[in-house]
């Protein structure tokens, strides 16, 4: 393939990045490079102004408000979001079931919840996992029994995202008992306001509150909810799930990051007051990665042109988790001694909390602890392996 983009494509990079440069709140970027964790009145903001730009909408089509861009435009667009270090988009609602809303939905569910996502005046929330059924979703025993208009929802769903901050939850759940068990399914959209809902949060092994148990009793939930067929949500879902995990790439995250870590090796202290950058193992290490987010680039780009073979998302899942995980243990190996330290990050003046320490130390931790889940969320690695082997079999006939 060539992977050189053409004169158009750099004209929309280069626009991208004079939109960061001048136009995009300063007071986020300079938020997200303090380390300070983010509010949703800040994500809101900024979504918000991206939308104000025409560019929120990413993967959605024209008619519903999408910016009429190619896969590559779309590709460009988000390096260059992360490049700057501008928050990413919350995926729940655009990236996930925006795209199902317009593909599957009904005229209602078109006009009352798109433009809602599209303005960031309604947050969104993903219930797919539960306690018994984490990477094999289709154990899912979340049950929605029918009640002339209503479903009522009883069950729980785990690690969900953002739920504290949520409107609106899209779930998986079981509307019948199939032989086989990936049908039955329905996917029933919940306003996170209807009695019988109730968030439990999860705290981080990093005091983070982004994780919650949500748990339904006796939920009432209109039948017109239901987004597509009765029982047919896993043909839905798994739509939604080669999507989700092509978004996990963040090829320019990761580049960022590793720029950054090059930079802080010439100028981070090591044995007998030499520079990191002066240690032949720890640069070897790091110019791995660094080939290793040139080879994902390349997956990911073959993958959005249509060159590869669908099985690729599983891969790039796979690798791109995997390298988010050796980023942060390297950023971690940098800190040195200083990676012990962990104040709160609530604050713009959390590093008053441990004066002396190199100051990337503690959101370097923080990220690593975090980074460990990667591998687990989205469909687990053994999961993907799976999907893997079965398509290779497959192929050999």
């Amino acid at each position: 393939m060539n992977l050189s983009f053409d004169p158009a494509d750099l004209a929309f990079r280069d626009e991208v990045r004079r939109y960061f440069a001048d136009a995009y709140p300063a007071d986020l970027l300079a938020k997200v490079r303090n380390g300070e964790r983010l509010d949703r009145a800040d994500h809101v903001r900024s979504q918000q102004a991206l939308n104000a730009r025409g560019w929120f909408g990413v993967g959605w089509p024209v008619e519903h408000g999408g910016p009429d861009w190619t896969p590559i435009q779309r590709y460009i667009f988000e390096s260059e979001l992360e490049r700057a270090g501008a928050p990413g988009l919350i995926p729940m609602a655009v990236i996930y079931i925006g795209p199902i809303i317009c593909a599957f939905g009904t005229d209602r569910q078109k006009r009352d919840w798109l433009p809602a996502i599209l303005e960031s005046r309604a947050l969104w929330a993903q219930g797919y996992s539960e306690p018994e059924a984490g990477s094999d979703l289709a154990a899912l025993s979340m049950r929605a029994e029918r009640d002339g208009d209503d479903y009522v929802l009883d069950g729980e769903k785990i690690w969900t995202s953002s739920a504290h901050w949520a409107d609106w939850i899209f779930c998986l759940a079981r509307t019948s008992v199939e032989p086989r068990r990936q049908d039955g399914l329905s996917m029933i959209c919940v306003d996170m306001r209807s009695p019988g809902v109730q968030v439990h949060p999860i705290i981080g092994i990093d005091g983070s509150h982004e994780l919650n148990r949500v748990s339904f009793d006796r939920v009432r939930v209109p039948t017109a909810n239901r987004i597509g067929e009765e029982g047919k949500a896993w043909t839905y879902a798994n739509v939604l799930l080669k999507a989700e995990r092509l978004s996990y790439a963040h090829v320019g995250r990761k580049k960022a990051d590793l720029a950054r870590i090059r930079a802080l090796a010439g100028e981070t202290a090591w044995i007998g007051g030499r520079r990191r950058n002066e240690d032949p193992l720890f640069m070897a290490r790091l110019a791995r990665l660094e080939i290793e987010a040139e080879v994902l680039e390349v997956s990911v780009l073959r993958a959005l042109s249509g060159e590869a073979d669908p099985v690729v998302v599983s891969a790039v899942k796979i690798s791109a988790t995997e390298l988010a995980q050796k980023i942060t243990a390297l950023e971690i190996l940098l800190a040195g001694r200083d990676q012990i330290a962990f104040p709160a990050r609530e604050g713009p003046d959390w590093r008053e909390a441990a004066p002396g320490v190199l100051g990337f130390a503690p959101p370097a931790s923080a990220a690593y602890l975090f980074e460990r889940a990667q591998t687990i969320y989205g469909g687990a690695t053994e999961v993907q392996k799976t999907i893997i082997w079965r398509a290779l079999s497959k192929m050999a006939g």
